[in-house]
């Protein structure tokens, strides 16, 4: 195939079809949950060149980001268990892995084992197109796509909540976590129930229940710290203490206290002036908020189910109103879960269906200040009453902890200023956004749903970073853009970097003048080719190719990159290229799971590819599930709906 040249791809009179999937990091080999999902690109792009389509399907290496700069660090140190991992399950000789100090030697020598292992498997790459995400001319690629978004007002420096390592002392992204974890971060509203001289702050996501608390939770067996914040005296637990460091609190130790001590004394709540007693729970979990939780048994289910373990003879107070449950809701699903105490899993579940039923479906009762009010417009209103009085706080979490960044920490969210933004918070964008989703085919449809809601809660995400390996921020050379970002909108330098190579043009001959002639056709080529020392026509053959292959027919890659990158994918191509150049299909894959897991190579449980392909060939690898899924798109004259099986591969 390689002599014959038969996947090498040019404009030509054929209708094309440009198909992508996720480019490696090479960090460490492929292994066989990589192969599930660029077999199945693979069968895609073989099956389009037998429907007579001249098919694209190129590769490149990303050694953006922190990965590989993590990895190299650790073997610098001389990390015995990544060592050993190399050398015994990847089959790395010693001596290979003593220069993996160095990231680029890394990246270089995992770079070639994963490209030979795509030729093992016979993949049907034009490998004309290769290239890696530090390559000069890629970087003066993503140079442009900066600059253009910032001119568009969609990257600005301000100060917001970021995933950040303590360690590393940098924001953290999902590629820079172990198990691929993007952290999630979500706002609580802090209240502060005042004890005497002290704050008793407890975090909720349901401010507007306030008004329904009856007794405040403490973990009798933990230790509290006082904690003086601004000019007052908190009592938080540890772990909050830490975190409140980096929410720019800046709160100092003057003491602790058990929480056996503070039983029984009365908190006033600041919402209505009632006063309710501090009682013990073994529910608790001093990782999450602050470690004292306020209590609302008529419709929490963990505070109702741990009044009813400690026999407590409190009467629950019903503040919201929902069809299909009782005056005490939190009653209903306890007991229609079947749960027996407060330690019961069945209670995660429980509340979930309640949380969920009465914020879309609740009403704030006559007994508080808002009597008929949707519960979701009243979570607002107490929210900012709340912080306007100063007995609320802005309290940020991470939502899936733990997140560990691949330095072995766990995240926290810090307060992180001067930062650069790339703001998927606007609304216009996301608008642009939801109308390219609207027109796109899914595969499969129903994840669909997937992308609209990531669609709407993206926010800010922090673009840059102060260390790692990457493009500089063209306009602040102190910082690196970071991993997703530089990753969005490389499917058009596939379409010239062949072009680019052929004609010899390098870094030095390329500004955003050439980028915005060969991608969005602005400018006058002669007299952008004349100010950059290149010709005329090399410029138009540029556009031409480009023109050829976009817009990009099909993108494949992972269900685990849709809350992130895919969606990044959306986002950037709407912002930067006219509508009829917009991505028209993404393919989503599952992961192959390895004793239960999803295989992933910062977890350690992977089959390498080239061992695999080495013990029971390349064909094998496709397996029974892929074969027959992908036989039966093929009969029903699909495009890839039916190339996604659900299986192991070997």
């Amino acid at each position: 195939w390689a002599e014959s040249k038969v996947f090498e791809s040019n404009p030509d009179p054929r209708p094309k079809y440009y198909i992508t999937v996720a480019y490696p990091y090479p960090n460490s080999p492929q292994h066989v949950g990589h192969g599930r999902t660029y077999t199945i690109a693979d069968v895609h792009a073989r099956y389009k060149r037998m429907q007579g389509y001249n098919v694209l399907f190129p590769m490149a290496f990303h050694y953006t980001g922190t990965p590989i700069l993590a990895m190299a660090r650790r073997v610098a140190e001389g990390d015995e268990e990544l060592i050993r991992t190399f050398t015994e399950i990847y089959h790395v000789p010693k001596d290979k892995v003593m220069e993996f100090g160095d990231p680029l030697a890394m990246a270089r020598y995992f770079h070639e084992e994963i490209k030979e292992g795509m030729k093992e498997m016979g993949y049907s790459i034009d490998w004309r197109r290769e290239f890696t995400t530090i390559d000069p001319e890629y970087g003066k690629f993503i140079e442009w796509q900066f600059r253009t978004l910032r001119a568009k007002g969609y990257i600005s420096q301000g100060t917001h909540p970021v995933g950040w390592c303590p360690k590393d002392m940098s924001p953290v992204g999902q590629h820079d976590t172990l198990g691929d974890k993007e952290p999630e971060i979500v706002e609580y509203t802090m209240i502060k129930f005042r004890l005497g001289d002290f704050v008793l702050p407890t975090a909720t996501l349901r401010p507007e229940t306030v008004y329904g608390v009856t007794n405040i939770w403490v973990d009798p067996d933990a230790e509290y710290y006082i904690a003086r914040v601004g000019g007052e005296l908190w009592i938080v637990s540890p772990r909050c203490f830490e975190k409140l460091k980096h929410l720019e609190f800046g709160p100092s130790k003057e003491g602790e206290v058990s929480g056996r001590e503070l039983l029984g004394k009365q908190a006033l709540n600041p919402a209505n002036g009632s006063k309710v007693p501090v009682l013990p729970a073994k529910f608790l979990d001093p990782n999450e908020g602050s470690g004292i939780v306020m209590s609302v048994p008529a419709h929490a289910p963990y505070d109702y189910q741990a009044l009813k373990d400690l026999g407590s003879d409190l009467e629950p107070i019903p503040i919201i109103e929902t069809e299909g449950y009782s005056e005490l809701p939190a009653r209903d699903v306890v007991e229609r879960f079947g749960v027996k105490d407060q330690k019961d899993e069945r209670l995660k579940e429980a509340t979930k269906e309640l949380y969920l039923a009465e914020f879309s479906k609740g009403r704030m009762k006559d007994n508080t200040p808002f009597p008929g009010m949707k519960v979701k417009e009243a979570r607002e209103l107490v929210k900012s009453r709340l912080l306007e009085a100063g007995d609320a706080v802005r309290f940020y979490e991470i939502a899936n902890k733990p997140v560990i960044c691949r330095c072995g920490t766990e995240v926290l969210v810090k307060i992180f200023r001067n930062q650069w933004f790339i703001n998927y918070g606007d609304a216009g964008w996301k608008e642009l956004a939801r109308e390219c989703l609207s027109k796109m085919k899914i595969v499969p449809d129903e994840v669909r749903q997937e992308f609209r809601n990531t669609i709407d809660w993206l926010r800010e995400k922090a673009c840059a970073r102060k260390f790692g390996l990457g493009t500089k921020l063209p306009w602040d050379r102190e910082w690196i853009i970071e991993s997703l970002s530089d990753s969005v909108i490389y499917m058009a330098y596939y379409t010239i970097v062949k072009e680019l190579r052929r004609r010899g043009i390098r870094a030095e001959h390329l500004g955003d003048d050439v980028f915005d002639y060969v991608f969005l056709g602005k400018g006058d080529p002669s007299s952008i080719a004349s100010e950059r020392g290149l010709k005329a026509e090399d410029l138009e053959a540029l556009r031409n190719e480009f023109l050829y292959y976009y817009p990009l027919d099909s993108r494949h890659s992972g269900r685990d990159l849709v809350p992130n990158h895919l969606t990044f994918f959306i986002f950037n191509h709407v912002a930067i290229f006219p509508k009829e150049l917009w991505p028209r299909q993404i393919v989503v894959n599952g992961s192959v799971l390895m004793e239960g897991k999803k295989m992933s190579k910062s977890l350690g449980n992977i089959l390498p590819l080239r061992d695999a392909i080495k013990r029971y060939g390349a064909d094998s690898l496709d397996g029974q599930d892929h074969g027959r899924t992908a036989r039966q798109a093929l009969q029903r004259g699909g495009e890839a709906e039916g190339a996604q099986g659900d299986g192991a591969i070997v």
